[in-house]
């Protein structure tokens, strides 16, 4: 029946004088099915087709074992029945598209439609006024003025109750800081911030959602805690429980940035806030049928007012991270920069923590907190390698004046000696690295190095890795356990106060109560 129908469509449409091409993108056929079909009569047709099912096939002598499979598990997939003939049958070389041609023709034969797991739907009552709000990500690319493209990040709010939906777009894209900043200019928006916000299991919000314990980001829960909103994390695979900001998102997509010209990031910030007052918050909503703007006057009264401001210096402590690559550079917005030799470590954590300044530069930690390990101008444009000099082995040094140099900082020669041989013994084609990371080490945490290498030694430890861990780890025990504040003697120490018994306090305070 099928091919009758796609027979009679393409003669019906070489008449209407469709080419072979146009022909067959409307069936859904290649050319030369299409001039098959053309080149038979009704009559050849028939008979083509007659000699067609009357054809043994190769997949013929499986066809009572697939129509088995096929009734018990009316949801089988063609790809499915291809992989378990392979399965049970060693040296089966009949394609994939044979056999989920043979599965069609099985289904419709016997009638075993496939059977489809469709996921039940209901009606979502209507959130109250500033209760919720939900939030999510999107990208576009765009045609640039200059003729070439744009690709744009941008974040959405839309309040549940009125649609009132607020946006903002950033070329490149978004850190938690970002994030952070977004959502105070979304709250001054709105006049005010709803009880709950729900968001995407997003790692700038989130890490995890452990049987239910919301855990978020260090950056985020601080914020959090600031404005004490509360959290709704979607489970993954679930789009429909944030299905309003999911419409958004679209709406943003191709009702505003679609074949529109970037020229620049400010420019096209502000075309976004004009929509939002022309368009987005003002055509009537196809489900409330509302004008968003005209709730959002009523539910702003039911805000949570936002009258502090949130101090980004005191409240957040502004990180990104990378991973630091084995040849010892970590890669930010395309580009490359390095860090000292010998940072990088096979089989551990090689997380780098960046920040950029307000001199547009970049700094580089191995900890949060930690000293910065390197420091580079932040490049303009994409594919730069930023090298540091400083960072690379030193290779025109020999390595025995090297340790020189190195043990000119160590108490106890005999221990340093030691530790320097051990390094030898074990990594005599990278004691340069090894070196590198203990003089980078001495320059930044000189007052801890001799205590590390008693602790070294004691351990057994013959790694400079190790080394710097252990500094690390006494950095933290020494703030963690500051030493205690030695009190001077009071130059009335030696007086002696008189005291009273207390009876006597007693005496006078029910004298007073007579009073």
């Amino acid at each position: 029946m099928k091919k009758w129908m796609a027979y009679s469509k393409i003669h019906e449409l070489r008449q209407k004088g469709f080419t072979i091409a146009a022909i067959a993108r409307k069936v859904g056929l290649s050319r030369n099915t299409v001039y098959q079909h053309l080149s038979k009569s009704p009559k050849e047709f028939s008979e083509w087709l007659l000699n067609l099912s009357n054809r043994a096939k190769k997949l013929d002598q499986y066809h009572d074992l697939i129509l088995e499979w096929l009734k018990e598990h009316p949801d089988l997939t063609g790809a499915q029945v291809h992989d378990w003939l392979k399965e049970n049958y060693e040296g089966f070389t009949i394609g994939e598209s044979t056999v989920r041609n043979y599965v069609a023709e099985l289904r419709e034969r016997y009638s075993i439609p496939k059977a489809l797991n469709v996921r039940e739907y209901q009606v979502v009552e209507e959130m109250p006024m500033g209760k919720q709000a939900q939030v999510d990500f999107g990208e576009v690319i765009v045609q640039r003025k200059d003729g070439g493209r744009q690709k744009l990040w941008f974040i959405a709010f839309v309040l549940s109750h009125s649609r009132y939906k607020y946006t903002e777009w950033l070329d490149r894209p978004f850190t938690t800081r970002d994030v952070i900043r977004c959502h105070e200019a979304a709250f001054h928006y709105y006049g005010g911030r709803p009880e709950e916000l729900v968001y995407d299991q997003d790692h700038l919000i989130s890490v995890s959602e452990n049987a239910g314990d919301i855990i978020l980001t260090k950056e985020f829960q601080a914020y959090q805690q600031m404005r004490k909103f509360s959290i709704y994390l979607c489970r993954k695979s679930d789009p429909e429980t944030k299905g309003k900001i999911e419409n958004v998102v679209k709406y943003v997509k191709y009702n505003f940035s679609k074949n529109r010209v970037y020229s620049s990031l400010e420019i096209w910030n502000e075309q976004s806030l004009k929509w939002l007052s022309r368009t987005g918050n003002y055509n009537v909503h196809n489900t409330t049928k509302k004008r968003p703007f005209e709730v959002h006057a009523l539910e702003k009264q039911h805000l949570q007012k936002v009258s502090t401001e949130f101090s980004f210096e005191n409240n957040y402590k502004f990180s990104i991270t990378r991973n630091i690559r084995k040849d010892n550079v970590i890669s930010y917005l395309s580009n490359r920069y390095s860090v000292p030799a010998g940072t990088y470590r096979s089989k551990r954590s090689n997380i780098a923590y960046l920040d950029i300044t307000d001199e547009n530069k970049l700094n580089i930690r191995l900890t949060p907190d930690g000293e910065i390990i390197a420091t580079h101008t932040l490049a303009e444009g994409k594919g730069q390698l930023l090298l540091d000099k400083n960072h690379k082995r030193k290779r025109s040094t020999k390595l025995a004046e090297w340790e020189v140099e190195i043990r000119k900082n160590f108490n106890n020669q005999d221990q340093i000696n030691e530790f320097l041989s051990a390094l030898r013994e074990r990594y005599p084609r990278h004691m340069g690295d090894q070196l590198t990371i203990l003089w980078n080490l001495i320059q930044q945490e000189g007052d801890l190095v001799n205590q590390a290498l008693n602790v070294v030694l004691d351990y057994k430890l013959t790694s400079a890795n190790d080394f710097r861990d252990i500094v690390y780890s006494l950095k933290i025990e020494d703030r963690n356990n500051p030493a205690p504040i030695q009190q001077q003697e009071s130059p009335y120490s030696h007086i002696n106060a008189s005291t009273r018994k207390i009876e006597s306090y007693i005496e006078i305070l029910k004298g007073g109560h007579s009073a």
